[in-house]
């Protein structure tokens, strides 16, 4: 994507290669973390029950699973730079045109090229950040996905605000359109992509790689905390909205709380994690990710509800990046087939799981869509002892 010369020489903003990988990751999630704010609106408006709502929310999920799987080539051949500066805007315009759907096809049908952009980014961009990385020897990934996590914050927090003032959905999902692309003019149009890591391998990846048996147990481990951070962004608004009758600023702040606790906690993770084993951290993040769930199923007030929220928020953080590191550092295969095999079977849990379960909502209420989360924290510490284990 050529952008006229003089945006570069009157609006872009020269940044250091990190700040760069720091601004993609907070318009990745900027460009959609103001839709979940407004889905309970976007469902009265559509007159569907949670069960089919959760099937129109699966079209970014196979969209996503989709590019993650093929896309690889495609992003090498189109180049990091493009499939940003065309991939950031083109997310917030397919969650517009969502938000008019007249139904869960539509829906699932504009959701779709949104996942496929989704897939391509995320490669991009933790691409970009494991590139620097090395280039600047120092580490930034959990900084990069904290940068995420606020950038959702940011926009469920505007969607939160939006609905108190009584702007609809769409007004307000097509102001974050402008707003994105405002931001890749400021903060990437002078964005280059790193070199590659020197050594690295230009085979292609397998489409699929097998996991053993020690994957599978980091798999467990990492379920809950993603089962849950999806569902935190799927179904809070839903939640806030069928059990407290809660004000609409109420209902999108519940998204925005779960982000914003988990998006502080990444900002330390990497420093916590070196003063404390990845084992105590793992089963300390687990604990509070159990309590913060069972708050929220049982919470009898919307203020409980909320805490019950942060808590998630702050239990979700860092579980993934400690079960991927354990991965990585495994002997018993190359590191890049280990974290491809958790990776990949993660993403269909932290992508399907959450939309299907608006049938356990619709079947057996909302706070079930939680509840039930509650046995895999319980494997999941009692497994815990894997993000320490090497062989």
């Amino acid at each position: 994507m050529a952008l006229p010369a003089f945006m570069h020489r009157f609006f872009a903003i020269s940044l250091p290669a990190r700040q760069h990988v720091f601004a993609a990751f907070f318009l990745y999630a900027f460009g959609f973390g103001g839709f979940f704010p407004r889905l309970a609106e976007i469902q009265r408006s559509m007159g569907v029950a949670e069960g089919a709502l959760g099937l129109a929310l699966t079209g970014t999920a196979a969209g996503t699973l989709f590019s993650l799987t093929f896309a690889g080539p495609w992003v090498e051949r189109f180049g990091h730079r493009r499939t940003l500066l065309w991939g950031l805007p083109i997310v917030p315009m397919c969650y517009a045109a969502a938000s008019f759907a007249p139904g869960p096809l539509a829906m699932f049908l504009w959701l779709l090229p949104a996942g496929v952009c989704i897939g391509a980014i995320e490669l991009v961009v933790n691409l970009e950040a494991d590139r620097v990385e090395h280039l600047e020897g120092r580490r930034i990934m959990n900084r990069a996905h904290a940068f995420w996590s606020f950038g959702f914050f940011g926009a469920a927090l505007i969607g939160a605000g939006a609905a108190q003032a009584g702007l609809s959905p769409q007004q307000q999902l097509i102001g974050m359109v402008a707003l994105v692309a405002a931001g890749v003019v400021l903060l990437l149009a002078r964005f280059e992509a790193a070199p590659h890591r020197p050594g690295g391998s230009g085979d292609s990846a397998p489409h699929f790689s097998r996991p053993t048996a020690a994957i599978m147990v980091l798999v467990f481990v990492s379920l809950p905390a993603l089962v849950l951070e999806g569902a935190g962004f799927d179904w809070s608004a839903i939640y806030m909205r069928d059990v407290f009758a809660a004000a609409p600023f109420l209902t999108g702040a519940a998204v925005a709380v779960g982000a914003f606790t988990q998006a502080m906690t990444r900002a330390v993770g990497d420093r916590v994690v070196e003063r404390y084993s990845p084992v105590g951290v793992a089963r300390t993040m687990l604990v509070l990710l159990g309590l913060g769930d069972l708050i929220v199923f049982i919470a009898p007030h919307e203020a409980l509800a909320m805490l019950g929220f942060a808590l998630m928020g702050v239990g979700s953080s860092v579980i993934f990046p400690l079960a991927m590191s354990a991965a990585a550092q495994r002997t018993d295969r190359p590191a890049a087939v280990n974290v491809a095999a958790l990776a990949q079977i993660a993403f269909v849990a932290f992508l399907l799981a959450p939309p299907l379960l608006g049938f356990v909502a619709e079947h057996v209420g909302i706070r079930w869509t939680f509840g039930v989360a509650l046995p895999l924290v319980l494997v999941a510490l009692v497994l815990a002892s894997a993000v320490g284990r090497r062989n």
